[in-house]
């Protein structure tokens, strides 16, 4: 299931369970590649914060959906720098993504609100 072709009429809570699971593995794998790209010089990253925005927006994904997205790409991440010996310190930056994705999408909600 592509995330950025996904009818905005479908919310989330009207998904199957199994479309549900789809649409988070395609939101996850999707934010994965923001916070791998988030502090490097990528020129399409805005394009793939605001596809995502709009995804979570127009499916009516809820915060802490989001949030626990976050946290578990976060805990792999964590997981990964362990096994190969590095420290995983530098990880409390990627808070800073989180905080970015969360100001976009309650841009979007404000303006909605607007029209």
């Amino acid at each position: 299931m592509d995330v950025s072709s996904q009818n905005s009429k479908v919310f989330f809570q009207q998904m199957t369970k199994a479309e549900q699971q789809a649409f988070l593995q395609e939101l996850k794998s999707d934010y994965r590649q923001i916070l791998i790209d988030y502090f490097t010089t990528d020129k399409t990253l805005k394009e793939k914060i605001d596809k995502f925005i709009n995804a979570v927006f127009c499916a009516n994904i809820p915060v802490p959906q989001i949030i626990e997205i976050h946290m578990e790409l976060i805990d792999e991440f964590s997981k990964q720098l362990k096994l190969e010996g590095r420290s995983d310190e530098t990880l409390l930056d990627y808070r800073l993504t989180l905080i970015d994705i969360l100001a976009h999408l309650c841009e979007l909600y404000r303006r909605s609100l607007l029209k």
